[in-house]
């Protein structure tokens, strides 16, 4: 049987982390949660993941920072509660599949995620 796609969870929020990583589980993947991008960094989840959800504000490294990092390793999809114009153009220019803003719907998420894991 083949291994289920490993989604890795970056978010510090202690209530979201959990639930995207259940959400992602209900979908039929594998999730693991991280609650910085040095954590994810620091094991070998940045190998061993298909794809990268991770949060746009984090402390230390920032999303689209760790998207940088990861460009060409595996497909990232952002989200942020954050609106200003300067975090799309960066998100694109860091190779960000898709950027969700808070409070994103769960089947837009579901619909990233495929389309990233598809690509």
């Amino acid at each position: 049987m083949p291994n289920k796609p490993l989604i890795a969870i970056v978010e510090d929020d202690d209530s979201l982390r959990p639930a995207l990583i259940g959400f992602v589980r209900s979908l039929g993947y594998d999730g693991e949660g991280f609650i910085s991008a040095e954590a994810f960094l620091d094991g070998d989840a940045s190998t061993r993941a298909d794809c990268l959800v991770s949060d746009y504000q984090l402390p230390g490294i920032d999303g689209i920072d760790l998207s940088t990092r990861m460009q060409g390793r595996l497909p990232v999809i952002l989200v942020t509660a954050r609106t200003e114009r300067g975090i799309d153009v960066r998100a694109e220019a860091a190779g960000v599949r898709c950027l969700l803003r808070k409070p994103f719907d769960t089947d837009t998420l579901a619909d990233c995620i495929r389309r990233a894991l598809d690509s």
